[in-house]
């Protein structure tokens, strides 16, 4: 082997590898960067303030069972500094995404009402010190895309190297041990000339083994990410069909899916990555589950960076579960009332379909909260390299969690077919989502997301 093709040899394997950050760089966390890893400084504008590490709480009188909005110290009394309609989308471009400026130009009574900044994110203690032990030592597989090592409880990367890391960053995210849903809901809006919606009512738990206070290492539960059971008790058409499904590190998915008709559980091998969601009329990715439900081998990712952006953030009204189906879902586009954007940096994650693959949307963009490493808006481009999906989850930080940010709707507009999908929503369900740091439940344990186990309550 000539000296040459020697070195373009390792170079391409270098240019795969993940290496941990040195102890110098580990040490910025807790000073220039906050303990998982954003800027602490604000912007030189002065329209994203410094980080402090103050998190929002819930004024007197809040707890659960009663509606959020409201009840927020930092923001209950402020109003939009500005709103970014038609008239004047040009003059805000700079700081939305494409899929944000096509939003307003496109849909007819679509709006992003602009609040103050709040750098309201915090974490434990705990997610301090093991993030910054991550910092030097977790580790990706020499595939370059599954993981190797982290400590549990921590953010893996909190000084990406490339855009692996970020994405496993919002993959291993703080966020509880888990969350319940008793109602939720989704609804996919009506087909171009006419008004039928669709409404969906279901109950969802996912558990997050590696958020259970004392595990040590994630990859010591059986390199399982997360655990999740979901079932459907309307429409019609859906109702008594129920899933459970195990997310792993280094492979895909597995998931048992109960078909009342046939009485049976039956293994789903290729739910998966573009497979359209069952019951969803093909407006719903499988993979684009809570913003991303996926393993890292079907792209490479490209981390391109930071930017200024309008997210979602601090957006409570989007868990009102008392707002009426009619008031929230309107034909063209969720109503605008609900939502709240700020002005934050953002991690942007460009992700492409790799060699040799496939994938219906096989561009991406992921825009990336620095604060609390949730994706808050993604974009598709069908093969055309034309724009086709917009998704947009709305942030919260969340009392019960201790300040901890993160969401569970989203929204997605393809605008293309000129429909809109809401998902793990609780707008009109008449019940909050639950979130957990701890929690002593059968349904946080691995011993019960099992095909037995579906089957046994399924059949009941």
């Amino acid at each position: 082997m000539n000296k040459k093709w020697l070195i373009f040899v390792l170079a391409a394997l270098c240019a795969d590898m993940t290496f941990a950050a040195s102890q110098q760089e580990a040490d910025r966390l807790g000073k220039d960067l906050t303990p998982i890893g954003a800027e602490k400084a604000g912007n030189k504008d002065g329209t994203i303030p410094a980080w402090s590490g103050k998190a929002d709480e819930a004024l007197p009188g809040w707890k659960w069972g009663l509606e959020r909005a409201g009840f927020s110290k930092m923001t209950k009394e402020e109003k939009p500094l500005f709103t970014i309609t038609p008239a004047n989308v040009d003059q805000y471009a700079s700081k939305m995404t494409p899929g944000q400026v096509a939003l307003v130009k496109q849909l007819p009574n679509y709006r992003m009402d602009v609040y103050p900044s709040h750098r309201n994110c915090v974490v434990p203690t705990s997610v301090e010190e093991r993030t910054k032990m991550n910092a030097v030592e977790a580790k990706m597989n020499a595939d370059g895309f599954s993981l190797d090592h982290a400590k549990a409880g921590g953010v893996p990367f909190p000084i990406p190297a490339n855009g692996a890391e970020a994405m496993w960053n919002q993959k291993l995210r703080p966020t509880g041990v888990g969350f319940t849903f008793q109602n939720g809901g989704s609804v996919l809006s009506p087909r171009r000339g006419t008004n039928d919606y669709v409404f969906y009512d279901w109950e969802l738990t996912q558990f997050y083994p590696w958020g259970k206070k004392d595990a040590k290492n994630v990859e010591d539960s059986g390199k399982v990410e997360l655990y999740g059971y979901y079932k459907y008790s309307a429409p019609v058409a859906l109702v008594g069909q129920a899933i459970i499904y195990i997310s792993y590190l280094d492979k895909i998915a597995e998931s048992s899916y109960y078909f009342p008709g046939q009485r049976r559980v039956r293994r789903l091998p290729a739910y998966a990555f573009d497979a359209p969601l069952i019951g969803f009329e093909n407006e719903y990715m499988v993979d684009i589950q809570n913003m991303f439900w996926s393993t890292l081998d079907r792209f490479d990712y490209k981390l391109a960076g930071k930017k200024e952006i309008y997210i979602p953030h601090d957006a409570f009204k989007m868990y009102n579960f008392n707002t009426p189906h009619k008031d929230a879902y309107l034909k063209d586009e969720v109503n605008p009332d609900l939502g709240r954007y700020e002005l934050h940096r953002v991690w942007v994650v460009e992700a492409t379909v790799r060699a040799g693959m496939r994938h219906s949307a096989p561009k991406r963009t992921y825009y990336l909260d620095e604060d609390s490493w949730n994706i808050l808006i993604a974009e598709d481009y069908d093969s055309s390299g034309k724009l086709w999906n917009v998704r947009q989850a709305w942030q919260i930080p969340v009392w019960e969690l201790g300040g901890i940010c993160t969401y569970n709707p989203f929204i997605q507009y393809n605008l293309q077919s000129g429909r809109y999908m809401s998902d793990y929503s609780v707008l009109g369900q008449k019940k909050d989502v639950e979130y957990f740091l701890e929690s002593n439940k059968n349904v946080y344990s691995s011993s019960f997301y099992t095909p037995d186990t579906l089957r046994a309550i399924s059949e009941r």
